[in-house]
């Protein structure tokens, strides 16, 4: 095959469907390839060099271009490039794997699950809740309630975890036993309260649910600890103390899904360490293995571990790649480097604060009307007048036009709406980090002068 931009694109649309991707659109404009990478930049099959401040999709913590990682796999193939973990088998890369996993997740979480993805976690979540509870002798406890602009992923159990109309709509979901419930988003939602009261409210809702379908009914909760892919929501301060106050006293298990949170993104091991979650289940994936290779698990709590092992037969649920050997390599040498380089420690004390600083500063352009976020995670809102909270009419266009220009202008920063967003590596340095702003600031400006806005 030629290596050429034009006949890449070509062949791209005869035979490749793309997820997430307006179809036509892509028919009519041709794909963007993407065909190397270094750091916290990609580089595109025309040699344009891109600014990347979503880690690929939120995942690629400590950067492109680590030999280490490539190295492990390397190795781990060559020595042994597969084997289950299937009929009371396993081996040295998914042992090792789940002994660190246990060190770095919080304390009462002590057994792992493996999948392949973050979306195979929270189908795995669904599996696990409803057997903790028939092995509980409360079969009837099945119902699952997740929030609104929540993203848990896209199979079938996970996408009706989440609540994005597109997918449901498309999908004929949510599948019974799913229920939801509002979203802490202050901004958009709060009105006149404010975040404090506003997040007891939202936390709230919760219990009015429980109440509505009986506690007897309702498994469990779950949530993102800051909303990614809804446009990263950060809940206010009094809502998570809330939402487990809550679970505890109507004895329903707390869900913390830290697929996009996990493995340093908010400056923290976990998003259930910032905000001192104590979750029975815990989805990850993504920064696992810095999206080298893919994998996702479930860390179980000790106390639906501890059941499901001395009640429990068979847990009759697994996938052939479950604790891949390379993956679980790949995962392995990641975790160290996070550990060793203390590269989440330098986001926490370091390089969050100052790019936090500088993302803030946005809040002044006059298409933004909140700017808001936590360690290397962050999002603007895009409104039409900021004087009094008003947002565009077509909602999305505003996203899109600033998308673009971004992607012209050498920066990868994603439109959720009229919400943009960034996650970036957590590698980036402080230079980078000026020139993601200063590219962020051009976007706006040309954004603003599309849409007639001006200060």
């Amino acid at each position: 095959m030629e290596n050429n931009t034009a006949n890449w694109q070509s062949f791209d649309s005869q035979h490749h469907l793309h997820p997430f991707t307006d179809t036509n659109a892509l028919a009519s404009e041709g794909c963007r390839i993407i065909t190397r990478a270094d750091g916290v930049y990609v580089w595109d099959s025309e040699d344009k060099k891109l600014l990347d401040a979503m880690a690929g999709l939120w995942c690629v913590n400590i950067g492109y271009g680590r030999k280490e990682l490539a190295d492990a796999a390397y190795k781990q193939l060559l020595e042994l490039p597969y084997y289950n973990n299937f009929f009371k088998t396993s081996h040295p890369s998914a042992i090792e794997l789940s002994k660190l996993l246990q060190e770095v997740t919080p304390v009462h979480l002590n057994r792992v699950f493996f999948t392949n993805s973050g979306s195979e976690a929270n189908d795995t979540v669904i599996r696990l809740i409803n057997r903790y509870w028939d092995l509980q002798g409360q079969p009837e406890k099945m119902t699952i309630i997740s929030r609104s602009d929540a993203y848990h992923g896209s199979t079938i159990g996970a996408a009706s975890l989440g609540a994005m109309k597109d997918m449901h709509t498309q999908g004929h979901l949510p599948i019974p036993g799913i229920e939801h419930i509002a979203t802490p988003y202050w901004y958009r939602d709060g009105g006149d309260l404010s975040p404090e009261d506003f997040g007891l409210q939202a936390a709230r809702a919760l219990e009015e649910k429980i109440l509505a379908l009986g506690a007897d009914k309702v498994a469990a909760f779950i949530a993102e600890p800051i909303q990614g892919a809804g446009g990263v929501i950060i809940p206010p301060d009094t809502y998570w103390p809330e939402i487990q106050r809550i679970c505890k006293e109507h004895d329903v298990l707390i869900v913390a899904d830290e697929v996009i949170c996990g493995f340093g993104r908010l400056g923290s091991w976990f998003g259930s360490d910032h905000f001192q979650i104590e979750a029975d289940l815990m989805p990850i994936a993504k920064g696992l293995s810095s999206g080298y290779l893919p994998i996702g698990g479930v860390m179980v709590s000790d106390r639906v571990a501890e059941l499901i092992i001395t009640e429990g037969e068979e847990f009759a649920h697994g996938f052939t790649y479950s604790g891949h050997p390379a993956s679980c390599a790949v995962a392995l040498a990641n975790i160290n480097i996070l550990r060793d380089e203390k590269i989440i420690e330098n986001v926490k004390d370091n390089t969050g604060p100052y790019l936090q600083s500088k993302w803030r500063e946005l809040a002044e352009h006059p298409l933004v009307g909140e700017a808001r976020g936590v360690g290397f995670i962050g999002a603007l809102e895009l409104v039409k007048d900021k004087s009094n909270r008003e947002f565009f009419e077509s909602a999305g266009d505003a996203g899109q036009l600033c998308r673009d220009h971004c992607f012209d202008n050498g920066l990868i920063m994603r439109a959720v709406g009229d919400t943009m967003i960034i996650s970036p590596p957590l590698i980036m340095n402080k230079e980078q980090i000026d020139e993601l702003i200063s590219i962020a600031i051009k976007c706006l400006d040309l954004t603003a002068h599309d849409l007639g806005i001006v200060s």
